[in-house]
């Protein structure tokens, strides 16, 4: 079954890959003020002050405007740093110096937390490159984030961060993928589960 998955997943994420990358920056503008929005509103449901987050790339929807926010509001806010095992490590972000981790993705260069320092934020935001209305997510195939949901027994809310035409009807699935409870884009969000 994950054999028959793989070529449609790769042939979506290219796709997906592809139709990021041809933004007009008048979009992209758009879609940051849009997206800052939807999640300090997923911030004030949630009553969130501890929260996890990443440093998106060129391509991905941005973060870094609500990341700023977020610590100029005085919350703490962890970013996610991948291990050489396929683990990941969380380390607080206070818009210090950056580097690359071992996949390539922006990190802070503060003191790194263990992998347990998750289970203590109040919300988790996380990438996909396509979320299922039912809250399957599409993630770009690494399996990071999907082990890292899938070990923890408590956690807290998980919000995949997309742009608008990434939320559809289905998504191809495997057993070891995770669903999110919540969709965050730049024009809504979307709780799920409620």
């Amino acid at each position: 079954m994950a054999d028959s998955l793989q070529p449609s997943k790769r042939a979506l994420r290219a796709e997906i890959r592809e139709r990021r990358r041809t933004m007009t920056q008048l979009e992209r503008e758009k879609s940051a003020a849009g997206l800052l929005s939807s999640m300090k509103h997923v911030v004030d449901q949630h009553v969130a002050s501890r929260i996890a987050c990443y440093l998106a790339t060129q391509d991905e929807p941005p973060t870094r405007p609500f990341i700023d926010w977020a610590l100029a509001e005085g919350f703490t806010v962890l970013l996610p740093v991948a291990r050489e095992d396929g683990l990941m490590d969380w380390a607080p972000y206070d818009q210090g110096d950056e580097a690359l981790d071992s996949t390539g993705m922006p990190i802070p260069t503060s003191d790194v937390l263990g992998p347990v320092a998750l289970s203590q934020v109040d919300l988790i935001f996380i990438p996909a490159a396509s979320i299922a209305i039912d809250g399957m997510r599409l993630g770009w195939g690494r399996g990071y984030f999907d082990r890292t949901l899938g070990s923890m027994s408590k956690r807290p809310p998980v919000y995949a961060v997309v742009y608008d035409h990434e939320v559809v009807d289905d998504v191809p699935r495997e057993r070891h993928d995770q669903g999110v409870d919540g969709i965050v884009t730049p024009t809504r969000s979307i709780r799920l589960g409620q």
